[in-house]
């Protein structure tokens, strides 16, 4: 029998576990989350780039567990807040608040702006303990809607309005959401590469 490699997801984030396991079921690899280990230092998301932030959390993790360690960092970019959330969606509005919260702050602030273009942004870095690292990027363009649809997902899901399929993230089954998203992208980018990166991670382990 295959020997199985074990990946770390780099978060807690249900939400972000159930969409990545979807990818590695038909592969030897055990795939676990921060909530498998005792606790860690915490992991400063100070980088002003998707890709910092993703490496630092995957290297970071890889390097304290000793595993190979998966992390993404994704956010909302608008173009009438000249970027914003951006880096800072997470903790645009605050911390420990609401995605409700989240989103309704975006909502204020987009009152009465003609140019509701916007996309979601995702960078995937797979690091070994070593710190070498592998990334992935990928993106989703869509529009801010005028009012939240949909209670699926998860963060700004209810608030994107993806045009293609004429729903809002929030709207979206998982199946529909994983073939279009900028994770969903991402993720298929490596699944597709998947066996070259086992042997990747094996040889850098």
């Amino acid at each position: 029998m295959e020997k199985k490699t074990i990946i770390v997801l780099a978060t807690k984030n249900k939400g972000k576990v159930k969409e990545f396991e979807g990818y590695f079921k038909n592969f030897p690899i055990v795939l676990k989350s921060l909530d498998d280990f005792g606790q860690i230092p915490e992991i400063v998301e100070d980088g002003v780039t998707f890709e910092e932030n993703a490496y630092k959390k995957s290297s970071c993790v890889a390097r304290i567990l000793g595993f190979p360690a998966l992390a993404d960092d994704s956010g909302l970019v608008i173009d009438a807040l000249n970027g914003a959330p951006g880096v800072y969606s997470a903790r645009y509005a605050g911390e420990n608040v609401s995605d409700e919260y989240r989103y309704k702050k975006i909502l204020e602030e987009m009152k009465g702006k003609e140019n509701r273009a916007a996309r979601f942004e995702c960078v995937l870095s797979l690091s070994v303990p070593s710190g070498k690292a592998l990334t992935y990027e990928a993106n989703c363009e869509g529009i801010i809607a005028d009012a939240p649809s949909g209670s699926n997902g998860f963060g700004y899901d209810p608030i994107f309005f993806y045009p293609p399929l004429n729903k809002t993230f929030g709207q979206l089954t998982n199946d529909e959401k994983t073939i279009v998203s900028h994770r969903g992208k991402a993720l298929k980018e490596l699944s597709n590469e998947l066996d070259k990166v086992l042997i990747w991670m094996r040889q850098h382990i």
